[in-house]
């Protein structure tokens, strides 16, 4: 058990937590949320041992064995699935003890050796680290490479599946799915609910919160608060501790105003001297309560595009991809450090080699595709194509007249001046990409997404990773676009902006392509997804629940070694490119008008609001339902063995008819839920 008593941390002359209590218990899996910025990754390193509190205690079972991300970027030439091994840290142990006794020729110390490397699971070791690196996107071709070829994202890849590998009690896991395409991202999820130790876990991934966690501690104002549930549960739990606050303090702050009222007219007079001074002393003694106040949420908007070409982008027989250099990088980008579409610097001698080809297809003004596909496939490849970042290898193509593109791509964190201000960028982008403006009006608009004051002068290579990504998004919308390319943009975002985020969204008036691991996003933004895989380029008829079904339906057929479903069979000859005649040409597609978008994205922020509800209590009957399969499941296993003593059954055959009546009822309510869910969606 984790038990932190009366906390108080600093970090320099920041109060993180003060007077913090939390009690957790072995086997729990907790999402840790709160604000970037609020000290979520000071309380790992309090947990860890790397930072010590300045008063109260800190309890974690002495042998427990911690499990963690690295944060430093590995540079080694190890292969990846020995880099991977050294997570484990009593195989190693085992193996340096077996090395030292055969040095020594101690025949008692190797038998004792060779056991703990049995109850290290030492013969099946390899095989289980390569699974997590394939697990993770890693190619078979990829396992044994050294680290040092692997690019950043990749890197910290390795990383998660070297603290996956580690048969940890506890397991800490500070924002795992930062470079996780969504192929992965489903693993992982997968992984961590079969994960029997105690899970801490900071991410501002909603879906993937909820689908953990069934604890959510939220660090806020420097407390710890602990709430039953994942982070829908909480939201609905918080939401009603805060208007129970907020009702205890109105009415205190009535009964305050009553008690002066009387003070102020009575206390003048002989007769009713004694009563005022009762009162003097009943508000004196009164615990005075604080208005419930809570952090402004975060808001911005796309500016309203100038025009809107319609389509905006037709692609004819188009093929991407990037120069292979000597050595090949690894993923679908060019090695780390390396301009795209050059290969190494210089590029000389390098081959053309195209991850996606023959692509037909047109963007249209006011679509919202998201696009998806496993890592490697080419979706990052095809956006920084349509983006010039990358020529296109094959084909063509045409803009339409006017097309401003907005493009975020997940190095763009990296390509800021990292010496410079968010003031100074802006000048920059002002004087150079446009629209011109003046320093004043420059700090307004950066005080819109929370720059403001000296933090306008603050190096940026200062921010933080959230502060980071706010600053790109603010350069994003000063350059006024019309069709956004988002690629990986919610890496470093806290809960609140990516809500913004997804609200500007739905707002903007222009197009949006998205390549992105939130699923809450893509859910939220998109109304049709394209499919990058087996080198071309298709439309995906379905949702991501669909879409996670298929992945589902891959991986076992790769585990069959049969041929994986369709979209992802590699063949030399694509099978389902939409045909060319279909694709809409501007006069049989014309741009819907900005009322109709409007109304539509009005109807849609409706139906979300009537059905989010039901969706929730859906969510919360499931996962209520699935607890009482495993209680059923353990009291028909204790029924059914020669252990148990004639008295408990009596005991077990109740609880056997308790769980059977709770689920008819939770089945009922189920049923009903869906049926009300059903009738407001064809309503809507």
């Amino acid at each position: 058990m984790i038990t932190l008593r009366n906390l108080t941390l600093r970090r320099g002359t920041k109060v993180v937590l003060q007077g913090a209590n939390l009690t957790l218990h072995p086997g729990e899996k907790v999402g840790l949320i709160g604000r970037n910025g609020a000290g979520k990754s000071s309380l790992f390193l309090l947990l860890t041992d790397k930072l010590h509190a300045d008063s109260g205690d800190v309890e974690i079972p002495p042998r427990w064995q911690i499990g963690e991300v690295a944060q430093a970027m590995p540079e080694t030439d190890d292969g990846a699935t020995d880099f991977v091994l050294q997570g484990d840290l009593p195989l190693q142990r085992a193996e340096a003890a077996l090395a030292a006794a055969e040095a020594a020729g101690d025949g008692h110390a190797m038998a004792e050796a060779h056991l703990a490397l049995d109850e290290a699971g030492a013969f099946d070791a390899r095989a289980r680290a390569q699974a997590l690196l394939l697990g993770l996107g890693f190619r078979s071709d990829q396992l044994d490479a050294p680290v040092n070829s692997f690019s950043g994202g990749w890197r910290m890849r390795l990383q998660l599946a070297r603290a996956l590998m580690c048969p940890a009690d506890l397991l800490l896991l500070d924002e795992p799915t930062n470079h996780l395409d969504l192929d992965a991202l489903v693993w992982l999820e997968a992984w961590l609910k079969r994960y029997e130790g105690t899970l801490i876990i900071i991410s501002h991934d909603r879906e993937f919160l909820d689908a953990i966690t069934r604890v959510t501690v939220h660090l806020e104002d420097q407390a710890l608060t602990r709430y039953t549930g994942n982070y829908s549960a909480f939201e609905e739990l918080r939401a009603e501790r805060l208007s129970q606050a907020q009702a205890a303090y109105g009415r205190q702050q009535e009964r305050i105003a009553h008690l002066q009222r009387f003070i102020d007219r009575f206390k003048a007079k002989a007769t009713k001297a004694r009563q005022a001074q009762s009162r003097v002393k009943a508000l004196a003694r009164m615990e005075k309560l604080a208005p419930v106040l809570t952090a402004s949420d975060f808001e911005f908007e796309f500016r309203e595009p100038q025009s809107l070409p319609n389509p905006m982008l037709a692609f004819d027989g188009l093929a991407c991809g990037y120069t292979v250099p000597p050595v090949a990088g690894h993923g679908d980008t060019p090695p780390e450090g390396v301009a795209a579409g050059s290969g190494r610097p210089g590029g000389a001698g390098g081959t053309p080699k195209a991850i996606v080809s023959g692509i037909d297809r047109s963007v249209l003004a006011g679509q919202r595709i998201g696009i998806l596909g496993a890592n490697g496939q080419g979706k990052s490849t095809l956006v920084k194509t349509i983006a010039h970042a990358l020529p296109p290898l094959g084909g063509r193509i045409t803009e339409g007249k006017g097309l401003a593109i907005g493009y975020f791509a997940q190095q763009e964190l990296d390509l800021l001046q990292l010496d410079d201000g968010p003031l100074m960028h802006m000048v920059r982008l002002a004087r150079d990409v446009g629209p011109p403006a003046r320093e004043q009006e420059l700090r307004d608009f950066l005080g819109s997404f929370r720059f403001s004051g000296e933090m306008v002068q603050q190096p940026v290579g200062s921010l933080s990773g959230g502060e980071k990504a706010r600053l790109v998004l603010a350069m994003l919308v000063w350059q006024r676009p019309n069709l956004l390319l988002l690629d990986e943009p919610t890496n470093h975002l806290d809960l609140t902006t990516r809500e913004a985020l997804s609200i500007a969204l739905n707002e903007f008036e222009g197009t949006v392509m998205l390549v992105s691991h939130d699923r809450a996003l893509l859910r939220e933004v998109c109304d049709e997804f394209w499919l990058v895989a087996a080198g071309q380029v298709v439309p995906f008829d379905g949702d991501l629940d669909d879409y996670q079904r298929w992945l589902l339906e891959v991986s076992r057929a790769v585990a069959r070694g049969a041929e994986p479903p369709a979209w992802q069979r590699p063949t030399e000859t694509p099978a389902a490119p939409a045909p060319r005649a279909a694709v809409p040409a501007p006069a049989q597609a014309p741009a819907a008008t900005r009322d109709e978008r409007k109304a539509g994205k009005q109807a849609r922020a409706r139906r979300a609001d009537a059905t989010r509800p039901l969706r929730i209590e859906l969510q919360q009957v499931e996962a209520r339902m699935a607890r009482l399969g495993d209680e059923k499941a353990e009291v028909e296993a204790a029924l059914s063995a020669a252990t148990t003593a004639p008295e408990d059954y009596a005991e077990l055959g109740r609880r056997l008819a308790h769980i059977g009546a709770e689920t008819h009822v939770l089945e009922e309510r189920w049923l009903a839920l869906q049926g009300e869910l059903e009738a407001l969606e064809a309503g809507s």
